[in-house]
């Protein structure tokens, strides 16, 4: 790794994340996260609120870093992990109000916890919202997945995930673990049939 270049995990794990419109088998090492967890309706009060606080902390952590003359990186995009009250499941088929949700952004894995407590310290002097104490810094690997770009609106995810279920099943593996969503698009600004979301499970041998 050039330091003098500016870092995106996004090429430097390029494996992890090109994706093709089918399923396939990847197998996923441990990875950094910044995270905060939360219950309820995806765009929901809750959702929105810990979305800018887990923003605020990776771009607090990151401009921290660069004006202090350390690695720079850019921010990675979304992500989030989702599951129901008892497990993983089928959550889609719960009532929104019941989601239980991860939200995640990839961070390098040279992010310690003095940086992340810093960054919380930093905006609740600005006065931002008390609920940036909630966001943490985790590392966890998936191990083997079964993946897949999806194409189109969230709703229509459970036919790519039909897709990435029957791919599993004719291979000998079963889905066990918590649902992960990638999502490469802003749909604030791109139309619900252009989204692109890669759909990640991870799966054990059956």
């Amino acid at each position: 790794m050039n330091p003098k270049a500016k870092l995106d995990l996004y090429k430097f794990h390029k494996s992890d994340y090109a994706t093709p419109r089918k399923p396939v088998l990847v197998q996923l090492k441990s990875a950094t996260y910044l995270t905060v967890t939360g219950q309820g309706e995806p765009g929901g009060p809750e959702f929105t609120e810990k979305i800018g606080a887990l923003y605020g902390a990776a771009f607090t952590v990151k401009m921290t870093r660069k004006f202090a003359g350390e690695q720079d990186y850019a921010v990675c995009k979304l992500e989030g992990q989702w599951w129901g009250p008892e497990g993983e499941g089928d959550f889609a088929r719960l009532p929104k109000a019941q989601w239980r949700w991860r939200l995640l952004i990839r961070s390098p894995d040279f992010l310690g916890a003095a940086d992340l407590a810093n960054a919380v310290e930093t905006l609740l002097k600005r006065g931002k919202s008390a609920m940036v104490r909630e966001v943490k810094l985790v590392s966890f690997s998936e191990g083997d997945c079964v993946q897949m770009l999806h194409v189109g609106p969230y709703d229509r995810e459970c036919e790519s995930i039909a897709l990435m279920r029957a791919f599993a099943d004719a291979a000998g593996w079963k889905f066990e673990g918590r649902h992960h969503e990638i999502y490469l698009s802003d749909p604030r600004r791109v139309a619900p049939e252009r989204l692109r979301t890669i759909l990640r499970q991870p799966v054990v041998k059956a």
